[in-house]
């Protein structure tokens, strides 16, 4: 066993004055992804700072409608939390999709958005992988690649980011706070995550050394009505094959307002925002739903074992979209 130090944060910008003091330490919350890179040798820090005492746990709603959620929170309380129930039921619905009872028992909302892909290549350090070893090859591209992305992907990399909070989260533009011993900052979540490019282990656009401290959703009436959906392999916990983050707005029968994010077809949430375009202002029916899932997936660039996440995804978007507009109707 690879010995490693630890060491408890009192507070943010101790926490802060701790991982640069230290490069190569890590922060820890729940620690249900880091321990477990940690056992198979893909993260090998120096130090674990544990962060999950500082008073970043609550959910409080902003002074312009919106919430703001801290990033000790863990799964468990933010998929129970009345409000997010309320003004955002796909982000509950996305939570609970994801892992196990125990595991969001644990699991934080800061690392759910940094967690790392479950790539074979990638946990598997006896085989070669850009995001572990730049420069080092994707062997997925001409292995094992059913569950790999279709979208935005590169020559360099073709997994696919496994958060399924993060799919909702993209889908009502949420926006990420940080800390730096330079002070605070903010990314929205469109700006948050990297495209893969050639540079695939560069995974977030995080200054060196910033702490998440939150997440604000910014007020999105539309998200009241919203759905997450999920595929899996699996009826029990699994990571998704694809999934489907909607809100849609219907007013005498035509679309006012979608959002639309998908999930395990790129290395990041990615929002559907050709099918947003093409369905404002469309009929809410199964035609509109499945040109607007056409328009977003003509992008796509499936591998030979992974061309069925197209047929996947279209279908996926027009059952839930069909779901809501139903609901709207009643």
């Amino acid at each position: 066993m690879r010995e490693f130090g630890y060491r408890r944060a009192a507070d943010v910008s101790g926490a802060v004055a701790l991982l640069a003091a230290d490069p190569d330490a890590r922060f820890l919350g729940g620690g249900t992804n880091l321990v477990d890179l940690m056992k198979t040798g893909v993260e090998r820090p120096a130090r674990l700072i544990d962060v999950r005492d500082l008073p970043l746990d609550r959910v409080e709603p902003t002074g312009d409608g919106g919430l703001r959620i801290g990033a000790t929170v863990t799964n468990s309380e933010l998929a129970a939390h009345p409000e997010v129930r309320r003004r955002y039921p796909a982000l509950a619905q996305a939570v609970l999709a994801g892992a196990s009872g125990q595991l969001r028992n644990m699991a934080t909302v800061g690392g759910n958005l940094l967690q790392r892909t479950r790539c074979g290549y990638f946990t598997d350090v006896s085989k070669p992988c850009n995001k572990r070893v730049p420069g080092s090859g994707c062997p997925a591209i001409e292995g094992v690649h059913h569950n790999h992305a279709i979208l935005g992907a590169s020559g360099h990399c073709v997994a696919v980011h496994p958060s399924d909070m993060g799919v909702a989260l993209a889908a009502f533009d949420a926006v990420v706070s940080y800390e730096t011993a330079d002070g605070p900052g903010a990314l929205p979540l469109a700006d948050f995550y990297l495209p893969v490019g050639d540079t695939p282990h560069r995974e977030t656009a995080l200054p060196p050394g910033a702490l998440i401290t939150g997440v604000t959703l910014p007020p999105a009436p539309v998200a009241a009505r919203s759905r997450y959906r999920k595929v899996r392999e699996r009826a029990s916990y699994a990571f998704a094959i694809g999934s489907v983050a909607a809100a849609l707005d219907v007013t005498d029968g035509v679309v006012r307002e979608v959002r639309l994010a998908y999930g395990a077809v790129a290395s990041r949430p990615w929002r559907a925002r050709a099918a947003e375009r093409a369905l404002t202002g469309a009929p809410a029916d199964a035609d509109a739903f499945t040109a607007a899932a056409d328009a977003e997936l003509a992008a796509a660039r499936p591998l030979p074992d992974n061309a069925y996440k197209v047929t996947l995804m279209r279908n996926l978007t027009v059952a839930v979209l069909t779901e809501l507009a139903e609901e709207a109707a009643r």
